[in-house]
């Protein structure tokens, strides 16, 4: 059943990566009203008209825009205010009635690992990025390049390992075998992805997925070991708590190989914390609880 905006109306929250967004929409009751998933949206990639076009476009979504009354949305590249306000405009075309919040990824990573104690929260998805996180504060030790220049242990990071070995001509045998004849990849389609099309980020780490499908490959084990390395050294280590707080990490490239992901931070004397695939029911169970949206909502005062 439709819910109409005002007292009755839904809470919704999405969590956006580059690639896919999840959103839920909930009663005051905590009951769940629909759970599905998008493309991503990035506010450096992507117009607030190409999210209002694309999000009036999902069936899924058209039976319960009109009766949002508060949405939290969490996106990657959603990192000032002019970037947030991107999203919200786009936002605002599709929820006339709901008041709306952007915020950055990380913030819905650190909110959904958070226990109550200081963490760091990582992101190894599409992208990669890490912030301490003490209940109050977030902070940042460095910035996330992106997929250009960092993203150091990502699944743009590794596509990009993945298709260069490919051109040099040093993968092994099935993985070489998976790009060239299953996939017929060329240098030609792969310089026009890159170089041409847009979203060169996200179709870079599509080809994550061929690293997962073989995990005991030595070529794949070294690979990935190689970028959560880097993505220690860089953007673990570089806080002065790394020692001393669990690091808790979100995306699915942390998931997939998080095996190796905690050897790797064993050898540096970092403790692992969760590792989840995606934050959405975190999410849900921070606003609920700590952020007790339900009560803001019915003393008139849902700030964020």
């Amino acid at each position: 059943m439709e819910l109409m905006a005002g007292a009755n109306g839904l809470i919704v929250i999405a969590e956006s990566g580059s690639t896919k967004c999840d959103w839920i929409g909930l009663d005051r009751q905590q009951k769940e009203h629909f759970r599905f998933a998008t493309m991503g949206f990035n506010p450096y990639f992507h117009s607030a008209d190409f999210i209002a076009t694309t999000l009036r476009s999902e069936p899924k979504m058209r039976p319960w825009a009109e009766g949002v009354e508060r949405l939290f949305f969490y996106g990657a590249g959603c990192s000032s205010p002019q970037l947030n306000a991107i999203v919200h405009s786009g936002l605002a075309e599709v929820f006339p009635h709901a008041r709306i919040d952007v915020d950055h990824d990380l913030l819905s990573a650190a909110y959904s690992t958070y226990r109550g104690c200081p963490e760091i929260t990582c992101i190894l998805g599409t992208g990669s990025n890490s912030v301490y996180f003490d209940g109050q504060n977030l902070r940042e030790e460095v910035p996330a390049l992106a997929y250009i220049l960092g993203d150091e242990g990502s699944a743009s990071w590794l596509g990009k390992k993945l298709l260069a070995a490919y051109l040099y001509r040093a993968l092994p045998p099935v993985l070489d075998h998976a790009l060239r004849v299953d996939l017929k990849l060329t240098k030609e389609a792969i310089f026009e992805s890159v170089y041409n099309k847009p979203n060169a980020n996200v179709w870079l780490a599509s080809f994550a997925r061929l690293l997962g499908q073989h995990p005991a490959e030595p070529w794949v084990q070294d690979t990935v070991r190689e970028g959560f390395r880097l993505f220690r050294d860089i953007h673990i280590l570089c806080y002065p708590e790394a020692r001393s707080v669990e690091v808790n990490f979100v995306g699915s490239v942390a998931w997939h190989f998080r095996d190796l992901l905690g050897s790797v931070l064993e050898e540096a004397q970092v403790q692992l914390g969760q590792v989840v695939a995606r934050p959405l029911d975190g999410l849900v169970q921070y606003h609920f609880e700590r952020k007790r949206i339900v009560e803001q909502l019915e003393a008139g005062n849902p700030s964020h």
